[in-house]
């Protein structure tokens, strides 16, 4: 298998009857696989000092942390309303049936770092959207965004590059 999406499994129906599911998990069990995603989610920020890496909840973390730790940079995990325990900051952001928050620690960052946003998967872009001005408001420098799967029909790059940011996904599926 040469391309990441070979490591992805489609689950069909999940959670909901007429999903296709993208299962990153196969990809994280294969050794090789992993290493790939790891690598090519790091490849065009080649050369940019990157000083944090922002994992989105959940399979963020898992990437984020590799891919942080082969750059030698610091992790930030961005984590749903709730779940940190030192005081932290706030983004709501919509999703298809009402709004959710994303919090991450009020000094996870220094002003003017500059820092990575990773998550598993690109669709409206809203978490990430919410992650970036997370990380904005904490005076941090984005370099980019990475994803492995993004879904183009759902609108979330477009969404992302409007707020200027470098959008980069390892692959694609059709389909929401």
């Amino acid at each position: 298998m040469n391309d990441v999406k070979d490591y992805i499994r489609t689950i069909v129906d999940f959670p909901h009857e007429g999903i296709l599911f993208r299962d990153v998990t196969t990809l994280f069990a294969d050794p090789r696989g992993f290493r790939m995603a790891v690598d090519r989610m790091l490849h065009p920020h080649a050369g940019r000092r990157i000083d944090m890496v922002a994992g989105l909840e959940a399979r963020g973390f898992i990437l984020g942390g590799a891919v942080a730790h082969q750059i030698g940079a610091g992790f930030v995990p961005i984590r749903k309303k709730g779940k940190l325990p030192a005081a932290t900051i706030s983004e709501s952001y919509t999703l298809e049936y009402g709004e959710a928050v994303m919090e991450v620690h009020d000094d996870a960052i220094a002003p003017g770092q500059s820092v990575l946003i990773v998550d598993d998967l690109l669709a409206t872009g809203g978490t990430a959207e919410a992650g970036i001005r997370l990380m904005e408001r904490l005076g941090g420098d984005i370099v980019g965004c990475a994803f492995v799967i993004e879904l183009p029909e759902l609108g979330g790059r477009r969404k992302l590059e409007a707020l200027g940011m470098d959008v980069h996904a390892l692959c694609a599926f059709e389909g929401a």
